[in-house]
């Protein structure tokens, strides 16, 4: 009798030992907390990191400074045409400098692991938006998601060939098809809130969508942040299967960064 409840407690014990081994290579290794998702404050700080340049340099002087100087403090308006030439009016393409990017966000069941949530995003982005001095008229976007990168090279293997089978389909677009009304040129700084309904490609199929974004003019740069669910089957995709994953929702978010700098 002591024999076997010696066992029993020795068996316990293994158990509970590779159980907190197995908890402590995932939470060292295996473990990755997703990246924040896209966002304004991203973009600017992108710039501002890559120009080695601090956040508060991409504002304009307050009035108060501007009237010390000399001078009438400018209008925000007048503010914004000099950060870019005539404010916003014109054809803007991404820039070189900042963190643009297209990417998903996906929540996966991993064996052993448990919820995660999946992050790949490709920086290899080109685009244009054209403004006419009251709207938003023109934008086109196309993003090489061959190129995506998440944390794990097998995920960016898989969807290779699965899924999104992005060695397939290299290329997902957006392109605008109504315009988005601003009402002028936005001031310098200020934070615009709105939709844009336009064609979205992916994975060969296009479908209407509107997209929910955020802009800003700031530092003679357009900066644009936003996202939109993402349902597989309407672009004719299947969730990737893999030994390891357990589970894949049906569905995932896009998600967008994107840094823009007047044309030449």
């Amino acid at each position: 009798m002591t024999l076997t409840r010696n066992r029993i407690l020795l068996a316990a014990a293994g158990a509970a030992a590779v159980a907190a081994v197995a908890f402590g290579v995932w939470y060292a290794v295996l473990r990755v907390d997703a990246p924040p998702p896209a966002s304004l404050d991203a973009a600017v700080g992108s710039v501002a990191e890559a120009t080695a340049t601090p956040a508060a340099a991409l504002t304009p002087a307050p009035a108060a400074e501007a009237t010390a100087a000399g001078g009438d403090a400018p209008a925000p308006a007048a503010t914004a045409a000099a950060a870019g030439g005539d404010g916003l009016t014109g054809r803007w393409t991404i820039a070189e400098e900042g963190e643009t990017f297209v990417g998903y966000r996906v929540q996966e069941e991993l064996a052993s692991i448990g919820a995660t949530t999946a992050v790949g995003r490709t920086s290899a982005v080109t685009g244009s938006l054209v403004f006419d001095g009251e709207a938003i008229t023109s934008v086109e976007v196309e993003a090489d998601v061959s190129q995506l990168k998440s944390d794990d090279n097998r995920r960016d293997r898989a969807i290779q060939s699965r899924g999104l089978e992005s060695r397939t389909y290299p290329t997902a677009s957006f392109s605008l098809t109504e315009p988005i009304a601003l009402g002028g040129v936005p001031a310098e700084g200020e934070t615009i809130e709105a939709e844009a309904q336009g064609l979205l490609t992916i994975h060969g199929e296009t479908r209407e969508v509107t997209l929910a974004l955020e802009g800003v003019l700031r530092g003679g740069r357009v900066f644009v942040a936003g996202s939109t669910e993402i349902v597989f089957a309407d672009y004719g995709m299947e969730a990737p299967t893999a030994i390891i994953v357990l589970s894949i929702e049906d569905r995932g978010v896009m998600e967008f960064q994107l840094v823009f700098e007047r044309a030449p």
